[in-house]
Parts: C-alpha cells; sequence; structure tokens
C-alpha cells in the first residue's frame, strides 16, 4: 500500500526498488528521547505515527500505537510519534508534553513544528501511520484511523522478515475509553471549522466578520449542520475570540459525541462554560468534561468532550454559553 509519491519514485529508481525512509532532522524538539535519526533506526522495524493532539482522529489511534510499541518493542519495533501542529497553541512545547504525558505516550514524539518532517514523507493526514523495516524502506503506509488488525499484521511481518522470534499471530484490541472510545456509527456532521479560514455552514443573520469585532444574534432553528454565534466575537483565520461575556455557540448535529477544541483567554485564565442539548442540561448525555448540569471550564488549549449520547441518537441541538470573555474556540468535531 503505497502513497502516489513513492510510486513515482519506484517508477524513477525501478522496479526492484523501495523508497529509503526520510530524515527526522528539523523537529525542533524530541519529548520522552533525545534527537533520533533515521541512520539510527537501522536494523529495527519502525513506525512513524503523524498527529497532533487536539484532533480527535489522532487521539482515538493512540491506544493501539502505545499498545503497539509495549508488545514488540523486545522483538524490534520502534515507534516515533511526530506531532505537526494544526493551531498555533500545538507548537508550544508545554502544551505538547502536557498532552503527551496525559495521553500516557512512553515513545518518542518529535515536535515537527516547522514541517519539515511532513514534508519530508510527503504526508498530507492527520493521523498517517509509515511503516519502514529494518533496512531503512518504507514498505506500508495508512491514512486515518481505523484498519488496525492489517497494520498490525504488517508490523508482524516485517518483524518475522528481520528474524524476530516468537511474534505472536494475535492482534490488539484495545478498548478506551473517554475520547479516546471508538466512534460510533451513527456519524452525520463533518469536522467544522470557526475560524474563517475554512469556516462553512455559518448561519448567524450577520455576515462573518474577518479580524474584527462583531455583534451576532442568537439563532434559533439552525439547519442540520449549520452552526452560528451570539454575542461580541472576533472571528480570525483559526479561531474565534469572544470578546466580551456572555456569548456562546449554536450547533445543529447528529451523532453521538460532540467535541470542540477550546482554548483559555491569551493570558492563560480560565473560561466557565454551561452547555445544553435541545435546550436542557446534558445529565447522562454528557461528555467528559462536562458536568450532568452541564457546567465545565476551559482551563487549556485542547480538545474538549461536551455531548456522549447514552441512548437513540438524532438531530439534537447543541448551545455552549461562556461565562467570560476570551475564550478561543476552533473547530467541532463528532463521533
Amino acid at each position: 500500500m503505497l502513497t502516489p509519491w513513492i510510486r513515482r519514485a519506484l517508477a524513477v529508481a525501478g522496479s526492484t526498488a523501495l523508497v529509503a525512509m526520510p530524515h527526522l532532522d528539523g523537529a525542533v524538539a524530541w519529548i520522552n528521547s533525545g534527537p533520533v535519526t533515521s541512520q539510527s533506526l537501522r536494523g529495527k522495524v519502525v513506525l512513524v505515527d503523524f498527529w497532533t493532539y487536539s484532533c480527535i482522529n489522532s487521539l482515538r489511534q493512540l491506544p493501539y500505537l502505545e499498545a503497539w510499541a509495549a508488545k514488540y518493542k523486545d522483538a524490534g519495533l520502534v515507534v516515533i510519534g511526530v506531532h505537526t501542529p494544526e493551531f498555533s497553541f500545538e507548537k508550544e512545547h508545554a502544551n505538547v508534553a502536557r498532552a503527551v504525558a496525559d495521553a500516557q505516550v512512553a515513545y518518542p514524539v518529535a515536535m515537527d513544528n516547522n514541517q519539515k518532517i511532513w514534508r519530508a514523507f510527503n504526508n498530507e493526514y492527520w493521523p498517517a501511520d509509515y511503516l519502514i523495516d529494518a533496512k531503512g524502506r518504507i514498505r506500508y503506509h495508512h491514512f486515518g484511523e481505523g484498519d488496525y488488525a492489517a497494520t498490525e499484521r504488517e508490523i508482524q511481518e516485517l518483524l518475522e522478515e528481520n528474524a524476530a522470534t516468537g511474534v505472536s499471530g494475535d492482534t490488539v484490541r484495545a478498548s478506551a475509553g473517554g475520547i479516546e472510545a471508538p466512534p460510533s456509527g451513527s456519524v452525520r456532521s463533518p469536522e467544522t471549522y470557526v475560524g474563517y479560514r475554512r469556516a462553512e455552514n455559518f448561519a448567524s443573520p450577520e455576515r462573518l466578520t474577518h479580524d474584527a469585532p462583531q455583534s451576532y444574534t442568537p439563532l434559533t432553528t439552525p439547519w442540520l449542520n449549520h452552526w452560528g454565534l451570539s454575542g461580541f466575537w472576533n472571528v480570525g483565520a483559526e479561531s474565534a475570540v469572544l470578546q466580551s461575556a456572555p456569548g456562546g455557540i449554536v450547533f445543529r448535529f447528529h451523532a453521538r459525541d460532540l467535541h470542540l477544541v477550546l482554548g483559555p483567554t491569551t493570558d492563560g485564565k480560565p473560561v466557565r462554560f454551561k452547555v445544553t442539548v435541545d435546550g436542557a442540561a446534558p445529565g447522562d448525555d454528557a461528555g467528559v468534561d462536562v458536568s450532568a448540569d452541564g457546567t465545565g471550564v476551559v482551563r487549556e488549549p485542547r480538545l474538549y468532550q461536551l455531548i456522549r449520547q447514552k441512548g437513540f441518537v438524532d438531530d439534537r441541538t447543541f448551545e455552549i454559553e461562556f461565562l467570560d470573555a476570551g475564550v478561543h474556540a476552533f473547530v467541532f468535531t463528532f463521533g
């Protein structure tokens, strides 16, 4: 399973050649280890995972990566995380280090803030996994979450090819809860950005103003997968920032889980919020970052799970009201 750029490289080099693993130079920092080079990995089977810590797809894959790293360590597998940020707050070392620790990731993680490793691999996706054999050649890739058994069988084959013994043919069945739990089969709402660079389906009566404070009117009955603002906001390219409290966001969605990437004020002060579903407190449908009465606090920039429905999934109207100014709202994701 090879990407188009690898196929082109094979055509140039000859059908018997394999593409060498690109370099790992360019990381601004490493977490859990000192700098790792592609040369130092020769003789090992390597899994390189491109991820970013506010991406729900990346987070749901982590239990499998961690399980593989532990299960096959003695057989010669090395897992390398390449953290290539999507948002500016994901470039901060303290934020990434906290996310790595919270997720209990023990393998080396490169902070690829300038996308040098990303570009060396010609990568385009979060998450993206590349398997490299003991001779330093790319042998397999997988884009997006899922297909874990297929990826693990490729790991097993490369380890056995490298003369590893005692490699079990069983595959991992990672069980995760909270944010890392697998997605449901009832997602009909797409990833939706709040910043104007990629914003879609904005439905407040007012036009979305770029890089300037604007007062927005609350929505009453939005269409499915449409959203709007209420209150006084400044919408930038990657996020909207509440200028004065209170203010809110309304989204009509269809999914078991609703997540929202949020950040506190620019100077790090926490922001209180309250969420409702169809006008009522979420109760048993509260996500891990919300109390049953709908209250919660934004303390650090990350993905917040606000709704996890326990019963029948249908079109619902979600609303979040922020009780303090300065919150940053980035993107909705669903599960």
